[in-house]
Formats: structure tokens, C-alpha cells, sequence
């Protein structure tokens, strides 16, 4: 699991730094290029009982065995259907523990600029789930950065 600290989020919210950018249904979410290891397509899910059912499964990925997460599940979505433009995005940590995103769509790599990120409202209703890092808001709209540590390592 990685070090992740409150600095980490303000060294971004100071600095920015490039993000990866998919979504789930209409909503943009971000990804700090530092976790992206790779973006493969959807590939056959070995189903692994008695997980939360956000886990999708496993995958072996040149050897190494990665989970695999439903952000839809994880954010309490309904399933679709998946297509040719599913993707899974493994995310790496320190360490080199592994885990793989399942998201709608990939979207592209963005340069998020210091002034364009703010910190998450301080309402707790808003971010319960604490998986949104930060809120990047641009003229093209706004993007929520996830959390990726809390989004994978928290039950």
C-alpha cells in the first residue's frame, strides 16, 4: 500500500501535474499519472467468491495476478454492458502492488494547472465515501481526481 499522506494532496493541489481522464456514465473522473501502469481492454475475469462484490475478480497480467474493481459497483452504479471501449486501467503503488479499474471510457492524458484544482468541500455528505481527492475545474468542466488508495486498499 502506498504512503499516502494529506501532503501528497497538497503537493498537487500546488504543483498539479498530469491526469489521466475517463468516465462512468456522463461524469469525468482523474487519475494522477503517477498510479497508471497501464490501459488494457476488458479481458476474461476470473471470479474469485466470497469478495465484495465490487471485486470483480482477477487477471493475470504477464504473471503477476491483479484485482480487479467495478468503479461502477464501487461507487454504487448499476452494471452495463461492457463494449469495445471498456477499459481497465492498473493502477500501481509503492510497493508494487497492483489493482485494475474497470471504467467506461478512457478519455485522455491532461495537464491539470495549480489554479484549476481546489480541495473537496468540507461537507461530509458530499465526499463520504472519501474517494475524491481533489476537484479540478477548467473551461471544459469539471473533473473529479479519485483517491486511488482509498478507492482499492479501503473495505
Amino acid at each position: 500500500m502506498s504512503n499516502y499522506t494529506k501532503e501528497d494532496t497538497k503537493d498537487f493541489i500546488t504543483t498539479g501535474g498530469e491526469v489521466l481522464l475517463f468516465t462512468i456514465d456522463d461524469v469525468v473522473y482523474g487519475i494522477e499519472i503517477k498510479y497508471i501502469n497501464e490501459i488494457i481492454g476488458i479481458e476474461q475475469i476470473t471470479v474469485v467468491p466470497k469478495v465484495p462484490d465490487y471485486i470483480k475478480g482477477i487477471i493475470n497480467l504477464r504473471g503477476k495476478t491483479v484485482p480487479i474493481i467495478s468503479v461502477r459497483k464501487r461507487f454504487g452504479k448499476e452494471e452495463i454492458p461492457y463494449d469495445e471501449r471498456t477499459c481497465i486501467i492498473v493502477l500501481e503503488f509503492d510497493g508494487g502492488n497492483q489493482a485494475g479499474i474497470i471504467v467506461d471510457r478512457v478519455r485522455e492524458v491532461t495537464q491539470a494547472k495549480p489554479e484549476e484544482i481546489c480541495a473537496t468541500p468540507a461537507n461530509k455528505n458530499v465526499n463520504a465515501n472519501h474517494y475524491i481527492k481533489n476537484i479540478i475545474e477548467n473551461s471544459e468542466g469539471i473533473k473529479l481526481l479519485l483517491n486511488c488508495e482509498k478507492l482499492v486498499m479501503e473495505q
